[in-house]
C-alpha cells in the first residue's frame, strides 16, 4: 500500500508503518519529502556478485536451448572468478533461463477440434501394465484397454477396437512417433510402416504424428493416459497379471466417464458423440488382418498348440492347416475366416478341451475282460456276472484267480447254469471270491437269506375292523 495513502486514511506514522510492513521512520521521512515537493531520489542499482559471470551464463543458456543446470555451469562460473554462494548464482541461471524462455516462446494455441475429424491415441506403462488411450478430439470421447506389450499387432488391434466402439472413422488419427507405427524419420517426417499404411487403407483415415518431443501436441490424450493411471489403475489396484479383468474394469470406467459431464466442453462426451457419429465415415465389414498369420497344423489328437499348450479344434480338421489368433486373452481357432473354435488362454503344459469337438462328453475309461484260454472263454460265457466277478476278484489281489476260474467251470456241470450265475451274481455282492465261497452259496440254496436296503417300504395286508364316529366317545352318550 503507498505509504501516503495510508497516513491519509489513518492519521499516524505508526499505523500507516503498520499497514505498510515498515517503521513509523521510514513513513515519517517519507510525508515530510512530499510536504516540502522534493522528489524521491532515483534508487541506485545495487551491484551483485555475479556480475561478472552474467555475460557467460547468458551464452551458455542461449546455446544449450535453456537446458543447461545451474549444477553444470557453477564449475565453469567459478574458473571464471565467481565466489559467491551457490543459491545466488541458482537465482542467476533461473533469470537467465527465464529471459531466453520469453524470447523463444512458441506462441501456444488452444486446439480449435472440428466433428468427426480427429482422433488422438497413445500408449502409458504403469508397473508393467500397458494403458491404451484413444480421445474423439471435438466430443471428448474417451476409450482405454490394456495390454501385455506395445507391439504393432497390439495397438493395431486396440486401434480397430476403438474405432469400432467409436462407431464410425474420423479424418485423421494422430500419435506421437510410436517406434511400432514408425518405419523411418526422412527430413523430419515421419513414414509410418507398411501395415500401419494398409491398415488407415482399409478403414479411410489419413495417419498423422506429431513432432519429436512435443507431447503438448497432442495433450488432450496425455491427460487422459495421466488420468487413466490414477484414477483406474491405481484407483482399482489393477495388476498385469489378469488382463481379462483389468479390461472388464476399463469398460466399466469407459462408461461411466463417458456419461459424466465433461469440465472442459461441460456436455456429456456419449452425447456429444451421438452428433459426431453423424460426420463419422462408415466402418468397414470386415476387420483387416494385422501382423503375420500364425498357422498351425491339427494333430492327431484334434489340437492345435501354441504357447506350449494344446488347444481342441473339430475332428474334421485333423490333418488340416488353420489361423490361430491369440487377443485379450482368448485363442481363437479359424479355419478360411471362420471361427471353429475359442478358448480361454492356459498355463503352458495344459490342454483346453472343448467336449463338442468330439462329439459328446470323455466316456469313462473301461477295461474290457478279454478271454484267451478254453477255460476263460467258458467262464466269459456265463454272461456279464462272471466279467465282474474276475475285474473283483483281481482288484481284491485273488492271485489264484486262474485256478479259481477253473474250479468255477466245473460246477456248471455239476449244478447247473442258472444256479451257477445265480450264485455268482450272490458272490459279486458280497464280495466272496474263492470257489470254496461260490460252492457254499450252491450248497445252501434257497434258504440263504437275503438282506434287503434300508428305506425300503414295508407293504403288508392289515385285516379290516369295524370303524365307530366319534359321537359314540361323547360323554353321556349310551
Amino acid at each position: 500500500m503507498d505509504l501516503v495513502a495510508a497516513y491519509r486514511e489513518v492519521g499516524t506514522f505508526r499505523g500507516a508503518a503498520a499497514m505498510c510492513g515498515t517503521t513509523h521512520k521510514t513513513v515519517r521521512r517519507e510525508i515530510r519529502r512530499r510536504q516540502s515537493g522534493e522528489q524521491p531520489a532515483e534508487r541506485r542499482q545495487r551491484s551483485h556478485n555475479f556480475d561478472a559471470v552474467a555475460g557467460l551464463v547468458a551464452r551458455r543458456v542461449r546455446s544449450t536451448h535453456g537446458r543447461i543446470s545451474a549444477k553444470r555451469l557453477l564449475p565453469e562460473a567459478r574458473a571464471a572468478g565467481y565466489e559467491g554462494s551457490d543459491r545466488n548464482f541458482r537465482r542467476l541461471v533461473a533469470k537467465a533461463k527465464r529471459v531466453w524462455q520469453g524470447e523463444h516462446h512458441r506462441g501456444r494455441r488452444p486446439g480449435v477440434w472440428s466433428p468427426g475429424d480427429t482422433l488422438v491415441i497413445d500408449w502409458g506403462c504403469d508397473d508393467g501394465l500397458h494403458v491404451f488411450c484413444a480421445v474423439a478430439a471435438w466430443s471428448r470421447w474417451r476409450f482405454v484397454r490394456f495390454a501385455a506389450d506395445e507391439r504393432a499387432g497390439t495397438t493395431l488391434g486396440l486401434l480397430a477396437e476403438a474405432l469400432e466402439e467409436l462407431g464410425g472413422v474420423p479424418k485423421l488419427v494422430l500419435s506421437d512417433r510410436m517406434g511400432c507405427l514408425k518405419a523411418g524419420v526422412v527430413a523430419g517426417v515421419v513414414v509410418p510402416t507398411p501395415d500401419y499404411v494398409r491398415f488407415a487403407t482399409h478403414y479411410g483415415f489419413r495417419p498423422d504424428f506429431c513432432e519429436g518431443a512435443d507431447p503438448e501436441s497432442k495433450g488432450i490424450v496425455e491427460h487422459l493416459v495421466g488420468y487413466a493411471k490414477t484414477d483406474l489403475v491405481v484407483g482399482c489396484g489393477l495388476a498385469a497379471d489378469d488382463l481379462p479383468a483389468a479390461n472388464e474394469r476399463a469398460r466399466a470406467w469407459c462408461d461411466e466417464v463417458n456419461t459424466r459431464t465433461h469440465t472442459e466442453i461441460a456436455a456429456v462426451p456419449a452425447e456429444r458423440l451421438d452428433k459426431e457419429r453423424e460426420v463419422l465415415c462408415p466402418l468397414p465389414s470386415l476387420r483387416p488382418r494385422i501382423g503375420r498369420a500364425t498357422v498351425r497344423k491339427v494333430d492327431r489328437l484334434s489340437c492345435v498348440r501354441i504357447g506350449s499348450a494344446r488347444y481342441s479344434v473339430p475332428v474334421r480338421l485333423i490333418g488340416h492347416q488353420v489361423e490361430v489368433r491369440v487377443a485379450d486373452g482368448r485363442v481363437l481357432v479359424l479355419d478360411h475366416d471362420e471361427i471353429v473354435a475359442d478358448h480361454a488362454v492356459v498355463s503352458p503344459g495344459e490342454a483346453s478341451v472343448i467336449d463338442e469337438h468330439y462329439g459328446g462328453a470323455r466316456p469313462s475309461p473301461r477295461r474290457a475282460v478279454r478271454p484267451k484260454t478254453r477255460q476263460e472263454l467258458a467262464f466269459v460265457a456265463l454272461g456279464p456276472v462272471a466279467e465282474a466277478f474276475i475285474k473283483g476278484a483281481a482288484s481284491a489281489g485273488a492271485t489264484r484267480l486262474a485256478a479259481e476260474i477253473d474250479e468255477l467251470v466245473g460246477l456248471e456241470a455239476t449244478h447247473g447254469r442258472e444256479a451257477l450265475v445265480a450264485a455268482l451274481d450272490r458272490a459279486v455282492a458280497f464280495s466272496r471270491w474263492r470257489a470254496a465261497d461260490v460252492r457254499s452259496i450252491l450248497a445252501a440254496g434257497s434258504g440263504a437269506p437275503r438282506p434287503t436296503d434300508a428305506g425300503e417300504a414295508l407293504v403288508i395286508d392289515l385285516p379290516a375292523v369295524p370303524t365307530r364316529p366319534l359321537a359314540d366317545y361323547a360323554l353321556g352318550a349310551e
